[in-house]
């Protein structure tokens, strides 16, 4: 699978701080790559010096094959990039400043109108297209600059953010958009939004203090909650006693706690042997003693709370906390 986007040791300090520190990341043709971390972390320095916005202080980065120091123009010509609070010229009406984009790109004539007119039904933004971007709401000035950044259909996305201020039918517009682009694309998502990262990205990098500290697909970052794949289930508080003995004898079973006990209900999860799936096993064994469960989920770690362990080091916060599930 060819590497459009390869970031090999890229350092970046500010004076005392040192923002990016040894950062290496490989996006494939085909991924979309979701670019996490805390604010101060690292991200929209490291997306500056992949685009080359910002030159590092050590370490290389190449696009689609071309060094991004040595080659600027050559790559930057296949890199789309959607910054951190879209700029652009408030007084330009949207197609003059997408025409004035395509323009700067190469396009003229016939191929200009056509890139700003497929820019423009890309990003849903026939309505406002001879307004000037300064009266555009800010849903619609991001859209604006995800236009320009997907006009020249480029090879490698690097979008910062690109749902920032867009309503929910537009968000799920844009993340549909992007999941498009992606087959023949590798893009970079920089989001805040944890949910956007499972709805449109192959793989998650978690950054904090300008270093790596997580890399992996949505799913393996999960399993590193210590609860995912346990089964939740709520009964009679009356059965809970030869509920907890009967999971608790299950060989796939480590241990079971009490959620909670009120209202004569009782909550219980059963925490699975080295994050295995048990749920095959619980509700063989709620069928077999006969024992009226009123719910039985399977947990899944949150992406958030993986954020937070790995960020933070808070596994207290959530090590009793209940989370969404299957229900089986």
């Amino acid at each position: 699978m060819a590497q459009l986007v390869e970031a090999d040791h890229l350092r970046k300090q500010f004076g005392p701080i040192v923002a990016v520190d040894d950062i290496s990341l490989q996006v494939a043709k085909g991924e979309v790559l979701g670019f996490l971390g805390p604010n101060g972390a690292g991200k929209s320095t490291t997306m500056k010096m992949i685009t080359g916005f910002l030159a590092p202080d050590r370490g290389t980065a190449r696009v689609a094959g071309f060094d991004i120091t040595a080659e600027p123009r050559r790559a930057k010509q296949r890199i789309g990039y959607l910054p951190e609070g879209a700029p652009s010229y408030g007084d330009m009406t949207v197609k003059a400043f997408l025409g004035f984009i395509a323009e700067i790109r190469g396009f003229d004539g016939a191929e200009r109108q056509r890139r700003v007119a497929g820019a423009v039904e890309k990003t849903a933004l026939g309505s406002v297209v001879d307004q000037s971007i300064e009266t555009l709401s800010k849903g619609y000035r991001r859209r604006v600059g995800l236009a320009q950044a997907i006009l020249h259909d480029p090879a490698v996305l690097i979008l910062d953010e690109p749902t920032d201020g867009l309503d929910p039918n537009q968000k799920q517009h844009v993340r549909e958009l992007i999941v498009e682009m992606a087959r023949d694309k590798a893009i970079i998502v920089s989001t805040h939004i944890l949910e956007e990262v499972e709805a449109v990205c192959r793989r998650a990098v978690i950054i904090d203090k300008g270093r790596i500290v997580a890399d992996g697909t949505a799913d393996e970052l999960q399993r590193r909650m210590p609860y995912h794949n346990a089964v939740a289930l709520r009964l009679a508080a009356s059965a809970g006693d030869a509920m907890k003995a009967a999971l608790g004898g299950l060989a796939s079973v480590v241990k079971v706690e009490t959620l909670s006990e009120r209202d004569g209900k009782i909550e219980l999860r059963a925490m699975p042997r080295n994050g295995a799936s048990i749920a095959a096993d619980v509700a063989g064994l709620v069928r077999e003693r006969g024992i009226a469960v009123e719910e039985l989920h399977v947990e899944r770690g949150k992406l958030d709370d993986v954020f937070r362990q790995i960020t933070t080091g808070d596994t207290a916060a959530h090590s009793t906390a209940k989370t969404g599930g299957q229900h089986a």
